[in-house]
């Protein structure tokens, strides 16, 4: 069996409830193995007043749905719920808990003064009857009650994990309408589940490949509006954009920022070659990274900013190839059949996304960094494009369905290929980039 210890499920490797509870603290586990999903229930939140009794159903709802669309979670239902929680400083009383078998408790209040929202919660693990870690607040304006719910969701799967959540985050992408031979694109930007869709551009021009900055503030994009592809750098909080300064004549795309924040990897080509650029942005000077008559696109840097993965005709087909940030000899990483392209560097610096294409299907699949234990997550007639969360275990990608009507949607699928979910966007969705984890 091949050994792809990260490339699994956050599986829940426990014990039966009364065992667990004697002999190790609530917690999933990373294993090869998928067991049953954790049990949980979020009760509704306790609201401090009435005005706060709709927000606080809500924020435990949205809770709720972060934990459970993860696959390792599986919430049990309000109407099986024995006990209630209508008092967030009230003894808990577990049995009530354990009888429906809940592993996981998590109970919270809502409080409201004008604009201004306080969430306060706590995560108990029901069988060994005692709190996980201590209870947190959150507080916020009105409008922010859902990123306070992910941040509250972040924390439980943070506490039960041991590892980092990814709820509180967004996602530009290019919303799609229209008939396919005549698809108007512009740029959006949602949190990480599809919720509160802003618009940044219009759909008087083309748009592509948008790119988060390592701080979420900024844009990288490919337009078209000059008639020809030329790289844009978006403000996001204000909307403001600047063009990069690439020569005239020139075709610039593919942009994507170095870890540091201050420096942009991109694809140009000039006299009918392209090859791959980097630009400081403070300066707008340039520097030519490869120079082979073969086209060099995709650029991606490794999270330390060392390295930088891309794609490459120059052996033939197409495939991955690694070399150092300031240019130098690549090194060929992807041998396996069919063509690679649009690789991405895991967050956590240990694999590589992918999209192939093999015997007219399409897949996101995983590797090592050295192109060992390649692993394909997805299969159809079109799937493009990966992003990572912010953690490291969760990949979004574009798919496409056939026809002349093909409609381009965003899913969602862990890197173990399990847990495959719809992204769910107002009209069609294609090239989404994930943002760090909000501040």
């Amino acid at each position: 069996m091949m050994r792809f210890l990260v490339a699994v499920l956050l599986g829940a490797a426990l014990l039966s409830a009364p065992a667990r509870a004697q002999n190790k603290p609530l917690r999933i586990e990373i294993t090869e193995g998928v067991i049953e999903p954790m049990p949980f229930a979020v009760p509704d939140f306790v609201p401090d007043s009435p005005a706060a009794s709709e927000m606080a159903r809500q924020i435990a709802r949205v809770i709720a749905s972060d934990l459970s669309g993860t696959g390792l979670f599986r919430e049990v239902p309000a109407d099986a719920h024995i006990g209630a929680v209508s008092d967030f400083s009230a003894p808990i009383q577990f049995a009530d808990w354990k009888a429906v078998n809940a592993q996981a408790l998590i109970t919270g209040a809502v409080g409201m003064s004008g604009d201004r929202v306080t969430v306060r919660f706590r995560v108990w693990d029901v069988f060994a009857g005692a709190e996980l870690g201590n209870g947190l607040q959150y507080a916020g304006t009105a409008d922010g009650w859902r990123r306070m719910a992910h941040k509250v969701a972040d924390a439980v799967y943070s506490r039960i994990t041991g590892e980092g959540g990814y709820f509180d985050s967004r996602v530009v992408f290019v919303s799609e309408t229209g008939p396919k031979d005549d698809r108007r694109k512009r740029l959006a930007i949602m949190d990480y589940d599809g919720a509160n869709v802003q618009y940044l551009t219009d759909s008087s021009s083309i748009v592509l490949a948008p790119r988060f900055s390592p701080t979420g503030d900024r844009v990288l994009y490919t337009s078209y509006e000059t008639g020809f592809p030329r790289i844009f750098v978006m403000d996001v909080g204000q909307v403001q954009r600047r063009v990069l300064n690439t020569p005239e004549g020139t075709m610039s795309f593919a942009p994507r920022f170095a870890p540091d924040g201050r420096t942009v990897v991109y694809s140009l080509t000039q006299g009918g070659n392209t090859d791959l650029y980097r630009m400081d942005l403070a300066t707008g000077h340039s520097e030519r990274l490869t120079s082979a008559p073969s086209i060099e696109t995709a650029p991606s840097y490794s999270p330390d900013g060392g390295r930088i993965v891309f794609e490459s005709d120059r052996s033939g087909t197409q495939q991955l190839y690694i070399m150092p940030a300031g240019g130098g000899e690549a090194t060929r990483i992807s041998f396996g059949q069919g063509r690679y392209g649009t690789p991405v560097w895991s967050p956590r610096g240990d694999l590589i996304a992918f999209t192939k294409q093999n015997k007219g299907r399409f897949h996101i699949g995983v590797m090592r960094t050295d192109g060992s234990e390649e692993r394909l997550l997805t299969a159809s007639f079109l799937d493009e494009g990966p992003t990572w969360a912010p953690n490291g275990r969760v990949i979004m990608f574009t798919r496409e369905t056939q026809g002349a009507g093909g409609r381009s949607s965003l899913y969602s699928v862990d890197i173990s290929g399990r847990n495959l979910l719809p992204v769910r966007t107002p009209d069609g969705g294609s090239d989404p980039s994930w943002s760090p984890l909000q501040d």
